[in-house]
């Protein structure tokens, strides 16, 4: 490799790169060493001047100790920043895991005011526990419109399935955010909640016309922008109608003609992770980089090879295939946002005197995270489940290696075990539960005798496309009932499963849908299904078995 350029040029344009990074503090605890940078490569390029690090697994504990320690290697302002798009726990151990933000959607069909109250405590709540962690900037949040029920990576991450909701909802969020001195970023620009493909296996188009544009995907846009959001980031979609060669990321009609001329956003623009199979399977990490700055991106989030983009981006500069212009006006809206959460932070900290050794969750925080399952909760027929010595509790989940919502003692396991339902796990990586035959989807024989409860874990994730989407959900609902083992049916996440599975349930099946997955949500709804004098000890039954035993 050609050995790197040495000059404070290479030092300003490091500046503008976010790589990523384990929360973890050593090397063979990293979830995904393929992006998380090892040690060495981390202290080396953040004492060469790259500004920015994204931050994935580990404790709240484990996330604070990681940060001073970035800040030390560094030994410059950073930008220190993790997808908590739902809550610090979502992503950190410790911290305050809430419902996802469509649940708040859907709450403000109802009730407007409660849900943009709700909505401004969780922001509030996911910035205090951001900023407690060390972070300084939340990656959220999600301003797409969900209109496209079978999109597999927006789903429930959105605000709302309109842009009244989505508007009013993620204005809430930043406020909240704001008000405890972290920065926001308004995603995924022009708007990503009318994709049918996921960006981080392909690059998805789409051939909306410029009014759907404008009068749909970019109302949320322009609200947070009017909120004070202080940074957006790019969608990697082909949109024909504003540019038919070039994903959103990678197009001046996009940044800078629409987003900075037309809209007058004038904070950072950042790219989504550049890694996505949506810009690598065209671009190397030089030529994406080159062509997202050159576009309008001030920051490069998660280039394929941070060197291999950092040269690149010196040798345009030097050659004027990029105006020197871009680079300073990028360096300096990364030092207004930086100077702006410095100023917010030692502001907050007169105040704060919370100790750092304290627990990072405060009452407020846990009454909040209650509420918003309870808010959320759909009970369509509260039961009771009958209690059973030969019961399966059936759970869909998406991994097990490791599956965040599913540790050994998760209410959806040892609940159901006490009221003599044997967990067996269905998972991408076990043994298949079914067998060709549309009208009876579901091997029984492999389940063995008994009453089922079904739990189903199903929303929108990233890098599984449209795997889920066919899954015969609705013809084993019907299989169950038809042989009379459907006991009990729970949904968690996508409201649109829920919708679908409730119109083919019989009536008097005790069934609830919510669409948080964590604990707080499993306990919920299997409390009001199960009930507490339903629900006996059975510790003679093991707690769960796997397909792949």
């Amino acid at each position: 490799m050609t050995p790197p350029i040495q000059s404070p040029l290479r030092r300003q344009v490091a500046e503008l790169l976010v790589v990523r990074a384990s929360g973890h503090a050593s090397d063979d605890q990293r979830r995904y060493p393929k992006w998380e940078l090892s040690n060495a490569e981390l202290k080396r390029l953040l004492a060469e001047g790259v500004g920015g690090v994204i931050l994935l697994g580990g404790t709240c504990t484990d996330i604070r100790h990681r940060c001073k320690r970035l800040r030390q290697w560094a030994k410059a302002p950073l930008l220190l920043c993790a997808d908590v798009e739902e809550g610090v726990g979502q992503r950190f151990e410790g911290g305050t895991w809430l419902v996802p933000p469509m649940a708040l959607g859907r709450l403000y069909q109802a009730d407007q005011r409660r849900a943009i109250n709700l909505a401004e405590r969780y922001g509030r709540c996911t910035g205090h526990q951001a900023r407690r962690c060390g972070l300084n900037w939340v990656l959220a949040p999600v301003c797409d419109v969900n209109n496209n029920p079978a999109n597999p990576v927006i789903n429930v991450r959105a605000w709302g399935e309109d842009t009244a909701t989505v508007s009013a909802l993620a204005c809430a969020f930043q406020q909240g955010l704001a008000a405890e001195g972290v920065l926001g970023c308004a995603k995924h620009f022009p708007g990503h909640g009318n994709t049918g493909m996921d960006s981080h296996l392909q690059l998805p188009v789409l051939n909306d016309n410029l009014r759907q544009l404008v009068e749909l995907e970019l109302v949320p846009f322009q609200a947070v922008m009017k909120a004070g959001i202080d940074s957006i980031m790019t969608a990697h979609l082909l949109m024909r109608n504003l540019d038919a060669s070039c994903p959103a990321t990678l197009s001046p009609a996009v940044l800078q003609d629409l987003l900075r001329r037309q809209l007058n956003f004038e904070g950072l623009v950042v790219t989504d992770a550049l890694v996505m199979r949506a810009i690598t399977q065209s671009y190397s990490a030089g030529e994406a980089a080159v062509m997202a700055f050159a576009a309008g991106a001030d920051l490069i989030l998660m280039p394929e090879n941070a060197d291999d983009a950092i040269e690149a981006l010196c040798e345009a500069l030097q050659s004027g295939q990029i105006p020197m212009q871009r680079l300073h006006a990028a360096q300096e809206r990364r030092r207004e946002a930086l100077q702006k959460v410095d100023t917010s932070t030692a502001k907050l900290a007169l105040k704060d005197s919370t100790s750092i050794d304290k627990s990072l969750e405060r009452d407020e925080d846990r009454a909040l995270a209650r509420e918003l399952v309870t808010a959320s909760l759909k009970i369509h027929h509260p039961g009771p489940v009958t209690p059973t010595e030969s019961g399966i509790n059936l759970l869909r989940v998406d991994g097990v290696l490791p599956c965040s919502v599913l540790a050994a003692t998760a209410p959806a396991l040892v609940l159901p075990s006490e009221a003599g339902f044997q967990s067996l796990l269905c998972h991408p990586l076990g043994i298949s539960p079914w067998q060709d035959d549309p009208d009876q989807p579901l091997a029984l024989e492999r389940l063995g005798i008994g009453p089922i409860m079904l739990q189903l874990f199903l929303r929108g994730n990233p890098f599984r496309g449209d795997q889920d989407r066919h899954e015969p959900w609705v013809a084993t609902v019907k299989q169950l009932q038809q042989q009379k083992r459907l006991a009990a049916l729970v949904v968690y996440g996508s409201p649109y499963i829920w919708d679908e599975l409730i119109e083919v349930l019989n009536i008097g099946i005790p069934a609830a849908y919510s669409p948080g997955q964590m604990p707080e949500a499993q306990g919920q709804v299997l409390t009001c299904l199960l009930q507490p004098a339903q629900v006996q000890s059975s510790a003679q039954t093991p707690l769960f078995q796997d397909f792949t035993d």
